[in-house]
Formats: C-alpha cells, sequence, structure tokens
C-alpha cells in the first residue's frame, strides 16, 4: 500500500469583473491550478495547470490583468465537465484530501457543477488552509495568500492570481504547517 500521504492544493481563477457582470453573465472556472503535496515527504511532487473554456461568460480586460489569462487563451481550454473528469482520473481528485486558500474554490466547484449537472469531482475532505494558518499563528484576521508567505517569511513564486502559481504557493504555506505540527491530522514534524 502506498504510504505517502498525497493532498491536493488548488486554486481556481474565475472570470471576473472590475463592476456587475454584464448581463446574462455569470463568474465561471477559468484556470484549475493543482499541486500536488506529498506530506510525508515534506515536498510539492506536481505541479499541474487546466485551462477551462467558460460558456456563459467572457473573459474580461479587468480579469485578463488580473490573472495574465485572455479569452483567446482559455477559448484553448477544455469544457468544464471534461475538467471535473480529468481532476478525478489524473489527479485523485475523488479520494485524495484536498486544500484551497479559504472557501472560495470550493464554493465556486460546487455552484457551478449544480449549475451544470456535472459530478462534483472531489472527495469529502476539504481543508481551508486559510483557517488552519490563521489559527497556527494566532491572527486575529484571516490574511490573503501573499500576505501569509510574507508573514511565513516564504517568497511568493511566479504570478499572483494565476492558479498554477497560487497553487504551488499555497502549498508551501501547507507545508510550512505541516512541519510546525499545525496541519490537520498531522503531529509535529519528526527530525
Amino acid at each position: 500500500m502506498e504510504s505517502h500521504h498525497l493532498i491536493n492544493v488548488v486554486d481556481v481563477e474565475a472570470t471576473c469583473w472590475d463592476a456587475a457582470p454584464p448581463p446574462g453573465a455569470v463568474s465561471e472556472i477559468i484556470e484549475i491550478g493543482l499541486t500536488v503535496v506529498d506530506l510525508d515527504a515534506g515536498e510539492r511532487v506536481g505541479r499541474h495547470r487546466v485551462l477551462v473554456r467558460p460558456v456563459r461568460s467572457r473573459v474580461s480586460a479587468f480579469c485578463s490583468e488580473l490573472t495574465g489569462l485572455t479569452q483567446a487563451e482559455v477559448d484553448g481550454g477544455i469544457g468544464f465537465a471534461d475538467a471535473c473528469r480529468l481532476l478525478g482520473r489524473e489527479h485523485g481528485a475523488g479520494v485524495r484530501p484536498w486544500a484551497s486558500w479559504g472557501d472560495y474554490d470550493r464554493k465556486q466547484f460546487e455552484r457551478q457543477c449544480a449549475a451544470a449537472g456535472v459530478a462534483y469531482p472531489f472527495g469529502r475532505i476539504h481543508v481551508n488552509a486559510k483557517a488552519v494558518f490563521t489559527e497556527a499563528h494566532g491572527l486575529r484576521r484571516r490574511p490573503g495568500m501573499a500576505q501569509a508567505l510574507a508573514h511565513a517569511g516564504l517568497p511568493l513564486e511566479g504570478r499572483h492570481h494565476r492558479g498554477e502559481d497560487d497553487a504551488w504557493n499555497i502549498a508551501a504555506l501547507v507545508l510550512d504547517l505541516a512541519e510546525r505540527g499545525a496541519w490537520p491530522g498531522r503531529g509535529p514534524a519528526r527530525r
């Protein structure tokens, strides 16, 4: 039996606007960043990016500026249902625990799966890494990912608000918490 304790760290980017969405448009996932973390080895062992083609909205100029993603880029992505199946098939999403920074990513998947009539790709174990970090560091307010990296003395690698890079950075925070013995189900690190 595999002894490694793998978790998926997920960060999504979705269509967004600087004001109200255009009539009829809804926020849809356009990028899924996924970093596989081996808690036993204490390292990030996989870095993945899935581009998803939106069907009920378009990438706004504001969204492009924030994420670096363009409509032309996501037009080359796969459909949302295919993306959900890929998460299960290639990344064990239905069986591995998963984590995200806050509950936005989980809620966005729940909303979009319900709206599209697509099976939710993840298993029942989800960890809100932002809440764990806040408690472990005795903070009053829940920090954004970039603030948390600075607080933990970790570098922000890549581009903030790019799903693939954000998942990679959140995974560094997860490993830092695991090393401190603060990650759920993990005792202090053995040296």
